[in-house]
C-alpha cells in the first residue's frame, strides 16, 4: 500500500511540474518574440513600439500560447495542429486588426 501511495504521490508531483513549466516556456518563448522588435528599434527608424504595444503584444501571445497548452491537454494528440492553426490564425488576425485595421476601424 505504501508503494502505491509513493507511485501516487510521484505522478502527481509530476503532473504539477509539467504544468507549471508548460506556462513557464510560453513565458519564455513570448519574452523572445517581443525581443524581435524591440532589437529591430535599436536599427531602424520603420519599427516604432512604445510600451503599450509590448503589453498588448505580451498579453496576446501569453493568453494564445497558454490556450494552446490547455486545449492540448483536453484533446486528442492527432487534433493540437488543427488547434495551433486556428490559434496562430486568430492571433494573427487580432495582431492586424490592432495594427492597421484591416476589417475594422481599431488600428486607424
Amino acid at each position: 500500500m505504501e508503494v502505491l501511495k509513493g507511485i501516487m504521490m510521484n505522478i502527481k508531483t509530476t503532473i504539477i511540474i509539467f504544468s507549471k513549466s508548460a506556462f513557464f516556456w510560453v513565458a519564455i518563448v513570448t519574452g523572445v518574440i517581443l525581443l524581435i522588435p524591440l532589437v529591430a528599434m535599436q536599427f531602424t527608424d520603420e519599427v516604432n513600439w512604445d510600451i503599450a504595444d509590448f503589453i498588448v503584444m505580451s498579453f496576446l501571445l501569453f493568453s494564445m500560447g497558454s490556450l494552446f497548452v490547455l486545449v492540448s491537454r483536453r484533446v486528442h494528440r492527432k487534433h493540437r495542429v488543427v488547434i495551433g492553426i486556428i490559434l496562430a490564425i486568430v492571433l494573427l488576425y487580432i495582431w492586424a486588426e490592432l495594427a492597421v485595421g484591416i476589417f475594422t476601424g481599431l488600428g486607424s
